[in-house]
């Protein structure tokens, strides 16, 4: 694995004191002196590297292989690659992509358990050998395509109380599992483990408890019919932002606990997942402009009953990115966003209801229903954080309306911190000793030091 320069991933260092907000007010004030206002976005790196620090803390026993689907900037796969991450991918364009940057192949899995038969033959012609599967069809275009495939076997999960269902399209029985099982068997395909997905947005870390007793309970199966199966993938589902009711540290909690019941240190499995919206999420923040705003008055009811005047009006305003854009988020990922103001609003400044609205001529083109929000006007600005997980890996130029620029920033105690983990590996333990100061987003990160004891797993 190459060693990166700053300006391979083309950042800005994040001076000592400064945040990502501050970036954002930067872009905008430079943005004054012309008319072309156009959305962007404001990435921090830094924090996809506090979230590293933090999942080795809380989760230890548990190899990230970060899922490219979600988000798949090459400065986010190049911070991820040099931090020791494994990737998730789905496709060859996303293997091409991981492997561009230098990441060997048995740091990634092809999960995706139905491909395209010419995609498994590139998989096996650049040395990708984990890939999922859950039906018999799969394995057979396995058989035929890949020499020497390691496969992993998808269960299905009760993801009943998940935002994003999975277990609709992914996913065998248990009662299908020794099917499968004694059906590679007979082809003579080489069954390492099990993985499963509980769903994208969990809402309940039990049920990552009751997919780790299934997958034992496959382990055994596999056993029984002479495979040597040594991986756990327990999938994604972790929030990436501190605005869910649900806790990373919960989630994690419950699935330590499971892991230490059904698969403990001493069964030599290794432990992988496939967290996406967890790395990036909080890490972008983006900025659209107000490029046409309608005032619609309310019809006077008549009644005699004194109106103070706040609500005779609601406001609709215009913005230069939409759902065909950043915001498919809302149509595909089933997010709810909160615009926030750019200018600080007066203390007695009124707020009226609103909707913000994208700019294509499509009227489901809506980005926020009903928020409060003061009276402004065309040229003025709107935030929107947490916009880092499927937002811009799914965007379209629907309209012609192009995608916004992502401007890429890190703390330099960041980047060191980041190169010590490159060149002597992940400490043992990251957050308890010294880096419990580096902020979750905005702040001074100049304290951030590094153990110098690496953990093993983890080294490049």
């Amino acid at each position: 694995m190459k060693a990166f320069t700053p300006a391979d991933f083309d950042f800005t260092f994040l001076e000592e004191g400064f945040c990502a907000r501050d970036i954002v007010e930067q872009k905008i004030n430079e943005s004054s002196l012309s008319d072309d206002k156009d959305a962007f976005y404001v990435a921090d790196l830094g924090d996809v590297l506090k979230k590293h620090l933090r999942w080795a803390r809380v989760l230890p026993r548990i190899t990230p292989f970060y899922a490219v689907k979600c988000n798949d900037s090459k400065a986010v796969v190049m911070t991820l690659a040099s931090l020791g991450a494994g990737f998730d991918c789905a496709s060859k364009t996303e293997i091409q992509l991981v492997q561009s940057v230098g990441v060997d192949p048995n740091r990634i899995i092809y999960a995706n358990p139905c491909k395209q038969v010419s995609q498994i033959k590139y998989a096996s012609a650049h040395g990708v050998q984990m890939m999922t599967f859950d039906s018999e069809v799969e394995l057979m275009k396995v058989a035929r395509s890949h020499d020497n495939a390691k496969l992993v076997l998808r269960i299905a999960t009760d993801d009943s109380k998940a935002v994003c269902r999975l277990s609709v399209k992914f996913g065998a029985t248990l009662k299908s599992s020794r099917l499968l099982l004694e059906r590679a068997r007979d082809l003579g395909l080489d069954v390492i483990g099990v993985s499963f997905h509980v769903g994208s947005g969990c809402t309940d870390p039990e049920t990552y408890s009751q997919a780790i007793s299934d997958a034992r309970c496959v382990f055994d199966m596999g056993a029984e019919l002479g495979f040597n199966m040594t991986l756990l993938d327990i999938g994604g589902g972790f929030p990436g932002s501190e605005d869910t009711k649900l806790k990373f540290e919960e989630i994690a909690a419950v699935i330590n606990v499971a892991l230490d019941k059904y698969f403990p240190v001493d069964s030599g499995v290794r432990v992988i997942s496939e967290p996406g919206r967890y790395y990036v999420a909080s890490a972008y923040t983006l900025a659209v402009n107000i490029i046409a705003k309608k005032v619609i008055m309310k019809e006077q009811s008549g009644s005699d009953e004194e109106d103070d005047g706040t609500n005779d009006r609601t406001l609709m305003y215009y913005v230069n990115d939409g759902v065909y854009g950043s915001f498919n988020c809302i149509l595909y990922d089933h997010a709810h966003v909160t615009p926030t103001l750019h200018k600080k609003p007066k203390p007695d400044e009124r707020l009226y209801p609103c909707s913000v609205w994208g700019p294509t001529c499509d009227g489901l083109d809506r980005i926020v229903e009903l928020c409060a929000l003061p009276d402004m006007q065309v040229g003025d600005w709107l935030l929107f954080e947490n916009m880092g997980a499927y937002t811009v890996a799914a965007s379209s130029t629907f309209n012609g309306f192009q995608k916004p620029d992502i401007h890429y920033i890190m703390s330099r105690a960041a980047w060191q911190c980041m190169q010590q983990i490159t060149a002597q590996g992940l400490p043992t333990v990251a957050e308890d000793q010294g880096t419990g100061n580096m902020p979750s987003y905005c702040g001074r990160e100049s304290s951030l030091e590094l153990p110098t004891k690496p953990h093993a797993t983890h080294v490049l």
